[in-house]
């Protein structure tokens, strides 16, 4: 186990690039199981989600291949050739094999992909954040319209899934679920006939995805809506694809910036694709400056929080895409603790995702949880610094806020369980170091 040791009140300044996105990679490098041919993906970025589900790839026979493009002394971007001709059908099925899956939540986004492949996979319950319920619902609700069948075997506690040829279908989601989107779409590009997706995800990630099945030979339109016909294929090949900047790691940097910034740039952040992302910030009276693909954030010395029309109190809520993502509320309820005025939170999808704030209600930030979905953040206008504390990260997006707020407090603060960052964010208390920040890794 490690923690981070963060002394607080230094300023950063300087330019700092995001990685590439984590949830796009999950989903994609999950989508070479459908071809036989080498599928190359670059932009992938050094978490450890990402490289426990690349070393689970490894495990059922995927042929890795990996290179790096070196500046100065470290790797700055990592590029992976992945060749699925060889599976290990017998290990697919084994007690190791499921045990894995159950820890890294991305394996979901293995089940698509090896029932349209292989017509049958194994699963149990994955792991991940414990922000709540995560229900997989709409998954299998997915593969059953599109012909598969489901067994629970009792003395494993595991899911076999299994069907013989997939067929197209009309289907309209119970919820428009990212990673059920995915899944779904993976398995019906060779399904038989013409698949209907209504209500699905419609996210940048999930437009890329498509866009790599496209070019691979699937037949996918209404890319970048809620309605997506898909036209099955026989057959998949392989592409070259790039991953798309994480805009979850751009907004952390926003709200840095803000916090304890005296001058950020973000550079290459692909702006057309952060949605309203920037917009939020600025709700929150963060002044955040487009320079070509680049984001600027200046020193901000005070921010006022905007008010609706009619004056009533500024509210933030989570949304399915192009709505605000729930990943970003952990950093925006940090920044809103120094803004000039009040904010309600609600985070409607998960359950626990609030939870983190009793941590920075014991850092000195007012805050008045309402229930498990709702928090109103009274700021402190900069007039009282939070104070540094001993902290637990629960999950990766309130550990990063929780790194946030320790970078901004008077004193020094230890967050413990660091490895829950670590699964989004790359290396990042060496580049929040070169930007002025004190973070040290202490290894336990």
């Amino acid at each position: 186990m490690a923690s981070f040791k963060i002394e607080g009140g230094h300023l950063l300044s300087g330019t700092i690039t995001p990685q590439g996105a984590k949830n796009e990679a999950l989903q994609v490098i999950c989508a070479t199981l459908l071809t036989s041919d080498p599928v190359t993906i670059s932009n992938i970025p050094d978490i450890r989600d990402v490289n426990n589900l690349i070393q689970l790839l490894k495990d059922i026979g995927v042929k890795v291949n990996s290179r790096c493009e070196v500046r100065g002394t470290r790797c700055e971007e990592r590029t992976y050739t992945f060749q699925a001709d060889e599976l290990k059908l017998d290990y697919l099925e084994s007690d190791e094999f499921v045990k894995k899956c159950a820890a890294l939540r991305g394996s979901v986004l293995m089940i698509g992909p090896l029932l349209a492949r292989m017509g049958k996979a194994v699963i149990t319950k994955p792991g991940g954040d414990k922000i709540g319920r995560r229900r997989l619902d709409t998954h299998f609700l997915g593969f059953e319209k599109l012909g598969a069948e489901f067994r629970h075997i009792e003395n494993r506690d595991v899911y076999e899934i299994a069907a013989g040829q997939l067929k197209g279908t009309y289907m309209l989601l119970d919820e428009a679920s990212v990673t059920g989107t995915a899944n779904i779409v993976m398995a019906a590009v060779v399904a038989e006939g013409v698949t209907t997706i209504y209500n699905a995800a419609c996210e940048p990630y999930i437009q890329q995805l498509c866009h790599m099945l496209n070019r691979m030979g699937a037949r996918i339109s209404g890319i970048g809506s809620n309605l997506l016909t898909i036209s099955g294929v026989n057959e998949l090949h392989g592409t070259d694809h790039r991953l798309l900047p994480d805009m979850i790691e751009v907004g952390s940097f926003i709200g840095m910036a803000a916090m304890c910034g005296n001058g950020v740039r973000i550079k290459n952040v692909s702006v057309n694709d952060l949605g309203i992302i920037p917009d939020a910030f600025r709700r929150l009276g963060v002044t955040v400056e487009v320079d070509g693909d680049d984001l600027y954030i200046p020193h901000q010395e005070h921010y006022v929080v905007d008010s609706f029309i009619d004056g009533t109190i500024m509210t933030l809520a989570d949304a399915p895409w192009p709505g605000l993502t729930p990943d970003l509320l952990s950093v925006l309820i940090v920044v809103a603790t120094q803004a000039c005025g009040s904010v309600l939170f609600h985070q409607k999808m998960f359950e626990s995702r609030l939870f983190f704030v009793d941590k920075l209600i014991d850092m000195g930030a007012q805050i008045i949880l309402c229930d498990p979905h709702r928090a109103v953040v009274v700021g402190h206008d900069r007039k009282l610094t939070l104070r540094a504390q001993r902290m637990s990260s629960p999950d990766i997006r309130a550990g990063i806020a929780l790194l946030i707020a320790a970078m901004s407090a008077n004193g020094v603060s230890t967050i413990s369980n660091i490895e829950q960052i670590d699964r989004g964010y790359e290396n990042i208390e060496s580049r929040l170091n070169a930007l002025g920040a004190k973070i040290e890794r202490v290894e336990s």
